[in-house]
């Protein structure tokens, strides 16, 4: 049994973005108004599971503007990079070219 979250990016009333975080194999769902927020809530959801999550998938409604998306991601870019800082490593691998390619 696989434990994955859904979370859904959308816009509020007040043209605010939150996001939706859905535990799909109990049907939970938790709202956040920042990242910080949303960090606690998969904190919260993935202790049932022994803080084991397969995934989590992320999704947008369509009135989710492009703007909102960007501040998003440059919010989680800094984000990760406080973790690694922090960590002092990186937490995702990243692709390394092999030099032998590029000859």
């Amino acid at each position: 049994m696989a434990v994955v979250f859904e979370a859904t990016i959308k816009m509020d009333e007040n043209d605010q973005w939150y996001i939706e975080l859905k535990d799909t194999l109990d049907e939970r769902v938790k709202i956040a108004k920042d990242l910080d927020e949303f960090e606690k809530n998969v904190e919260e959801l993935g202790d049932d599971y022994g803080g084991h999550i397969d995934e989590v998938k992320w999704l947008k409604d369509d009135d989710v503007p492009e703007v909102a998306m960007d501040e998003i991601r440059m919010k989680m870019a800094e984000q990760r990079a406080k973790i690694e800082e922090e960590m002092g490593e990186p937490i995702t691998p990243y692709a390394v070219k092999d030099e032998d390619e590029s000859k």
